[in-house]
């Protein structure tokens, strides 16, 4: 799972098809008003017919698309300023307080809902009312997210949009739509662009992930509908996929689809840096768990070939911490063999149990960050059943914020979305981020759709992680 902004080369075109779309609209604007506020309180005002108010909306929105870093966050100050009126909220809660009776009362909170709404959703809106309006919103609040930390304005008029495109992004508004190589040239290059997992390298890469035996599926917003908000990558294979390099190889064999009994969902991305938070990507591999078993009826497992990006950090702080329990004494007498301590970090005089037990976390923090370890077989082989272990420990008994959910982000969005962790893979992605990140290792998750929202219910609910026994059994004293 990926969360990532459009590369800027994209964001640029998008950004000047706007302002052609919105240049002879917003000519007709009235020429003297003068001062970012003033535009937006004309806005507001809603002077003459809908003409007008398009084109008022059409030069506000052309000021912030003209301006620099600093002008865009004058306007987003500006805009954040028009907030409730403190009096008008005083007087409507206190009308409230004061309600003699149930009916009283229901007119007081009804006030008190309309006086709270502050002006600026208003002028938000109004910029639907505009060609790609709904886009210039989802990228405005790309802009606030990088912006807002510790401005409590900037973080306010970031929840009111929030709030809106929550609305306008519901899941019964998208469209599910199959992306293939006879797609228009210009959203094929768009998938390269948002391709943030595995990242497509050349055009023949891009065939080949879009291949006979492939799917990607994406959905789309009507008022959107050339810009993909998030897509997931699957491949329809014999057998659970272990190795994302085997499974992306543009030389391997054309499998007929028909004879796939797994479908591997192997990269997913969120295209829409403004729809972070709002989830669908739950929504996304339902609808495709449902497409394909309506179109292969063959397919017997749905599951994921999925990164562990937060793994080697959270390991190489628990090394740094000098945790033993990673590891058995017996490994860790392996491990000295394998790569002998720095003698220094042995205290004089102890003995060699004890010695090894101190330098263990030393010993195997070295060997994962030396260049090519993998390639080592001894090296390799005293680490596989050491670092298979303690990801199963990360992935099910590591917790994150709240206490309960995963701390691994890509493990929190399947878990939540009713999956299971199915099985460790070594070496499941040898390139130079898997190690980094994971030190080679991936997981695969699994859907089973008579289970799904069972173990969506118990981790929303409890926090409880779904696993197979193999996984449990790895993981076993942790959890």
């Amino acid at each position: 799972m990926s969360d990532v902004a459009a590369p800027p080369g994209l964001i640029d075109r998008a950004l000047r098809r706007v302002t052609s779309l919105w240049r002879d609209i917003a000519s007709s604007a009235p020429a003297d008003e003068e001062g970012l506020a003033a535009q937006m309180r004309a806005c507001l005002d809603a002077k003459g017919g809908e003409v007008s108010a398009r084109s008022r909306a059409a030069r506000l929105a052309q000021s912030y698309l003209a301006g620099d870093h600093s002008a865009r966050g004058e306007f987003l100050r500006v805009l954040a300023g028009f907030d409730s009126d403190a009096q008008a909220v005083a007087r409507a809660w206190d009308a409230v307080a004061t309600a003699g009776d149930a009916e009283a009362r229901a007119t007081a909170k009804a006030r008190l809902r309309r006086v709270l709404e502050p002006p600026r959703l208003r002028l938000m809106t109004q910029f639907t009312t505009l060609p790609d309006g709904v886009k210039f919103l989802v990228q405005l609040r790309a802009d606030l997210l990088a912006r807002m930390q510790g401005d409590a304005m900037l973080q306010a008029l970031e929840a009111d949009l929030r709030s809106l495109l929550a609305s306008w992004f519901d899941v019964g508004f998208l469209e599910l739509r199959r992306i293939d190589w006879s797609s228009p040239a210009e959203l094929l290059e768009k998938l390269v662009g948002y391709e943030a997992v595995h990242r497509i390298r050349t055009w023949r890469d891009l065939k080949n992930r879009l291949d006979s035996d492939r799917r990607c599926y994406a959905f789309f917003h009507p008022r959107m509908p050339d810009e993909p908000l998030i897509f997931v990558e699957v491949a329809l294979v014999q057998g659970m996929a272990a190795n994302v390099q085997g499974l992306l190889d543009e030389k391997a064999p054309l499998l007929d689809a028909r004879a796939a009994d797994t479908a591997i969902f192997y990269s997913i991305n969120n295209c829409q840096r403004g729809l972070d938070g709002i989830s669908f990507g739950n929504f996304l591999i339902k609808r495709v768990v449902e497409l394909l078993s309506a179109e292969f009826g063959n397919l017997d497992c749905f599951a994921t070939l999925s990164p562990i990006p937060g793994f080697r950090k959270w390991l190489e702080e628990k090394l740094e911490a000098g945790d033993t329990t990673l590891l058995t004494e017996e490994e860790a007498q392996v491990l000295r063999a394998a790569a002998p301590p720095d003698p220094a970090i042995a205290a004089p005089g102890a003995d060699a149990a004890k010695a090894v037990a101190e330098t263990a976390p030393q010993t195997l923090r070295r060997l994962i960050a030396r260049r090519g370890w993998a390639r080592v077989e001894a090296t390799a082989k005293a680490l596989e059943p050491i670092l298979l272990r303690a990801c199963a420990r990360y992935l099910l008994a590591e917790s994150g914020r709240g206490g309960k959910r995963a701390r691994d982000p890509v493990a929190h969005f399947h878990l939540s979305n009713g999956a299971r962790v199915e099985r460790l893979n070594w070496r499941g992605d040898i390139s130079e981020k898997g190690f980094r990140e994971s030190c080679g290792l991936m997981v695969n998750y699994r859907y089973d759709p008579a289970k799904i929202e069972d173990y969506h219910e118990e981790y929303a609910g409890e926090g409880r992680r779904a696993a197979s026994a193999a996984i449990r059994k790895l993981a076993k004293g942790y959890i």
